[in-house]
């Protein structure tokens, strides 16, 4: 299905580049190895994140951002950049990985998808309507989901309220910002990145409002142990 026209179509458009910081431990996986890694469905989990984002073609490439002594890349797949400059921190891989983007030629008002590598399951349907509401739009925006549970708050192991859901959202990947925008809003933080919990939270801090585009409950992060087996499930449902 054609997408509809927007800025990204015209000439001159700014290109839109997927940043995938590679960089963390996934100490809360329980895993061996780095959780990015870790066999899902017959491959690495980053393999399935990455050939999601390879299928929108209206990215311009993808950089991935890993530790410098990681050694699981010998060579980048097709479509991809390595960029050996991950920090401690997300936060800290993201922000160098947007130099690497820069040093590499993008442009400040291009335009810059970050997904996190464990959110296996995203399709290119789903970055592809992210890219659709946001290539017009002063800010930018993200996938995320509506609250659909209870919210509790907590003292002392116990609830102590019930918090009001209807306005809260989770927030997912991909987030899409101007690549010197979010750069700007994230030096801005640094060295020590403090409160920036993901991209939108930096943009939110240099004052600016980001959309909020419906994702997919498909689209959860993989974190702990039991997260293996139900991405496994969706992966091997699909065609």
């Amino acid at each position: 299905m054609p997408h509809a026209d927007t800025e990204l179509t015209r000439p001159g458009a700014p290109r839109c580049h997927a940043l995938l910081p590679c960089a963390g431990t996934g100490s809360r996986a329980g895993t061996d190895i780095p959780k990015q890694y870790q066999p899902i469905a017959g491959q690495p989990m980053v393999m399935h994140t990455l050939d999601a984002l390879r299928a929108v073609t209206r990215l311009s490439g993808c950089v991935v951002v890993v530790a410098p002594d990681d050694g699981f890349w010998t060579t980048a797949p097709v479509g991809t950049t390595l960029a050996r400059c991950g920090g401690a921190t997300r936060a800290e891989s993201v922000f160098n990985g947007l130099q690497a983007l820069r040093d590499q030629g993008a442009e400040a008002h291009d335009w810059v998808l970050v997904h996190d590598a464990a959110r296996c399951l995203v399709t290119p349907a789903q970055v592809n309507a992210l890219i659709d509401a946001c290539a017009d739009d002063a800010v930018g925006g993200l996938l995320a989901l509506p609250l659909p549970d209870t919210l509790k708050s907590e003292a002392g192991g116990r609830v102590a309220a019930t918090v009001e859901r209807s306005d809260k959202w989770l927030a997912q990947t991909p987030q899409m910002f101007r690549l010197g925008a979010l750069q700007a809003a994230l030096a801005a933080t640094a060295p020590g990145f403090a409160g920036v919990t993901d991209e939108a939270s930096a943009m939110e801090m240099a004052g600016h409002r980001p959309l909020l585009v419906r994702g997919s409950a498909q689209n959860f992060k993989v974190t702990y142990p039991e997260d293996f087996a139900l991405a496994e499930a969706v992966l091997r449902s699909r065609p």
